[in-house]
């Protein structure tokens, strides 16, 4: 057996399913979705529109730099951009909770896995910057990840 008939039957996935899927988005939209998610919130609605399987793209910037229009969003402080991709049902990270002020989301991903209070997320930046990012909001995680030791 092949490995992607292995992956394919090992996942529970036939062929005729992989084939049934649309093409990949294209990049220069997917770049152009994730660019606007950094606080272009009526770009983002519109991109979205016209392509509602942009929500969870990523863009890779290089170097396995990954991005989402969600975490553009958490790393630059669009609180706006970031609750109307997650009304939309985009995956919340614990980046984005951090910036968005969640505590209860941070601290029980942290209790799971204390090692990722100095996680790297896009371009390299961890909780405590998009913690600063989220402003007052986040002032509570700020602190609590400060008093945990996070980086």
């Amino acid at each position: 057996m092949g490995s992607s008939a292995f992956l394919l039957n090992t996942f529970g996935l036939s062929a005729q399913t992989q084939q049934e899927k649309p093409p990949p988005l294209k990049q220069d939209l997917v770049k152009e979705f994730v660019i606007a998610g950094h606080g272009n919130l009526e770009k983002t609605k519109t991109l979205l529109a016209l392509e509602p399987g942009l929500l969870n793209a990523c863009w890779d910037w290089g170097g396995g730099d990954f991005e989402t229009a969600i975490e553009g969003a958490g790393h630059i402080g669009s609180k706006e951009v970031a609750n109307y991709l997650l009304s939309q049902g985009a995956r919340m990270n614990i980046f984005c909770a951090t910036m968005l002020g969640r505590l209860d989301v941070v601290k029980a991903i942290l209790l799971i896995n204390p090692d990722l209070k100095n996680s790297k997320g896009p371009h390299g930046l961890q909780l405590i910057h998009h913690a600063t990012k989220g402003g007052d909001g986040a002032k509570e995680v700020l602190e609590y990840l400060q008093s945990i030791g996070a980086k």
